[in-house]
């Protein structure tokens, strides 16, 4: 649960235990550029479960299963029972939803809300719908509920596809339209629910009104400046500061769409032959999935953005999809033939690597086999690039299971055509996932810091310190519930907050560290193992006393155990 999942987990702790559920703290530092209701929701899954890393990750995995659900249900409602499973199957299964809610981000989430405001939008202005008030109401609703989750995009997204919408379909200047969808009222609906937080907020941690473009080092502006113009306005400039983001090449964002709704995008081409014209239900339904498609891509194209930040787009490509393989055609036929191919050929892959490894070691965890690429990391695939043949294995279990799984995809998808090879492609990619997991299980040393947090429990009580980044270690703070003194640790998602009024002095220096480690008070010091030299030559060899070694990460102690103790 090292980086963001762990500082999710942890600020949701916080909150709980401090009982202030409107500023985000971490390490005791304000952390005010998320909006909050992620955390209150897992804040109030810990209340009810209690906190365990497993119970945080229930929100994330609940919207998951909700969003598949409502985009069956909207696939059903516009083209009919067939089209609805296979959008619901498109979405469950794609590569992307699986891959991008392995992290403790809310996205998911924002991406149900948009789900339902576009279908609430095109149920309000339905003339054959009976409800349009309620529907009007859900779409405001949701649009408020985004902006507890996602900030402004929340607003941007929806409500820039319906416009594009309205105005190809000659809708945009007709009164009817408007008198049905009920903007004012919908509006006081939406601040209802958004603009208190937003408020005692901006109260809380003024100063209140600054319109200052310039975004540098050591300045506070407070929090209405930071959530707004820093995070939103200048972030889409790219001009944001701090800067602990990277940004996707325009043109792998748009490719990337054929890995993300993999294995659905096969039938990518389909969805050229379906009618787009506002004739009926179903055509109005492909016109605003298309719409909203449209504008969230171009809205990145001309923005920083990360590879799952077009999250928000895949129920509609989704229903476009679905739509696509229930009318069937030479499209359905020739992808399914071109997936079988694939998988057979991912399968034969699979093997290969497998047969090529069988006598490799596999000594320790898997981070002594794997290269380091630090600056690719502020991308979500950066870890990606770490893999070498060697730390294949340590995968070789996966490997089986993701080879069985290709195989299963390959025999439904050249010996079926239609649902049968649909629920073959679905099958394989539950059985794939599994083998992500277990992946995942292989990598659990590298990329989380709970060996350590494990060590530092079963050792005798002492105050932690932290090198340098607080998310490189977040899962330390996570499992330990502990505070600590961080090391050069002002940079990055902390570094606005600590020169906040009133900040906690948790920010030291080598010099202090030096300081420190001499001692009679026992310290514990986390950090990246390629930083023991530095160490040795700050502290000296003989003062350095290991506690723990794990996926290329260390504990320190400044003092001996006693012989009670021992790890």
């Amino acid at each position: 649960m090292d980086d963001v999942d762990a500082v999710q987990a942890q600020i949701a702790r916080n909150m709980l235990t401090s009982g202030d559920w409107v500023s985000a703290r971490l390490d005791g530092v304000l952390y005010l550029e998320k909006a909050p209701l992620v955390y209150w929701i897992i804040a109030i899954f810990y209340k009810i479960f209690g906190v365990y890393d497993w119970v945080a990750r229930l929100p994330i995995a609940l919207s998951v299963m909700a969003l598949a659900w409502l985009t069956a249900a909207f696939g059903n409602w516009a083209f009919g029972r067939r089209a609805g499973l296979h959008a619901g199957l498109c979405i469950a299964t794609c590569v992307g939803l699986f891959l991008f809610t392995r992290i403790l981000i809310p996205d998911v989430m924002l991406t149900f809300t948009i789900t339902l405001a576009m279908w609430a939008f095109l149920r309000a202005i339905d003339e054959d719908e009976l409800h349009p008030r309620f529907w009007a109401f859900v779409l405001a609703a949701s649009l408020g509920t985004g902006l507890l989750l996602k900030s402004l995009v929340a607003l941007v997204f929806p409500v820039g596809g319906a416009l594009i919408y309205l105005l190809l379909t000659k809708q945009l200047f007709v009164l009817r339209t408007w008198q049905r969808l009920k903007p004012i009222s919908g509006l006081f609906v939406a601040l209802l629910i958004a603009a208190p937080w937003h408020i005692v907020a901006t109260l809380r941690n003024p100063p209140f009104f600054s319109f200052s473009l310039h975004s540098g080092p050591g300045e506070y502006h407070g929090f209405l400046w930071f959530y707004f113009i820093n995070e939103q306005f200048l972030r889409f400039l790219n001009l944001r500061y701090p800067r602990d983001y990277n940004t996707v090449p325009r043109l792998w964002f748009w490719l990337f769409h054929f890995l993300w709704l993999f294995p659905w995008s096969v039938y990518f081409p389909a969805i050229a032959k379906l009618s787009f014209k506002p004739v009926d239900r179903a055509g109005r339904a492909r016109l605003l999935a298309l719409c909203w498609t449209g504008f969230v891509l171009v809205f990145f194209t001309f923005s920083t953005t990360q590879e799952y930040y077009s999250m928000p787009c895949y129920p509609a490509l989704a229903l476009l999809l679905g739509s696509a393989m229930a009318t069937g055609g030479n499209w359905i036929r020739w992808g399914t033939r071109a997936l079988g191919v694939f998988t057979a050929s991912a399968a034969l892959a699979a093997i290969a690597i497998l047969v090529v490894v069988r006598h490799l070691p596999a000594p320790g965890d898997i981070s002594s086999a794997l290269s380091h690429h630090p600056s690719a990391y502020t991308l979500s695939l950066g870890h990606m690039m770490d893999l070498t043949l060697d730390s294949f294995a340590y995968l070789r279990l996966p490997l089986v299971v993701a080879a069985i799984a290709f195989l299963a995809g390959a025999a439904g998808n050249v010996r079926w055509i239609g649902q049968r090879a649909f629920l073959a492609a679905a099958l394989m990619m539950v059985i794939f996932f599994h083998a992500a997991r277990l992946a995942m299980v292989a990598f659990d040393p590298y990329l989380s810091s709970r060996p350590l947090a494990e060590a530092l429990l079963r050792s005798p009580e002492g105050k932690l310190i932290v090198d340098h980044h607080y998310y490189t270690f977040s899962s330390v703070f996570f499992y330990t519930n502990s505070t600590a003194l961080l090391v050069n640790g002002r940079f990055h998602n902390l570094e606005y907050g600590a020169y906040a009024p009133g900040a906690p002095l948790v920010f030291i220096t080598d010099a202090d560290l030096k300081n420190l480690w001499s001692a009679t008070e026992r310290y514990y010091l986390v950090a990246d193992r390629s930083a023991l030299p530095r160490f040795q030559e700050l502290m000296g060899s003989e003062h350095l006393n290991v506690v723990a070694y794990s996926g290329g990460k260390m504990a320190l102690t400044n003092h001996s155990f006693p012989s009670a103790f021992s790890h």
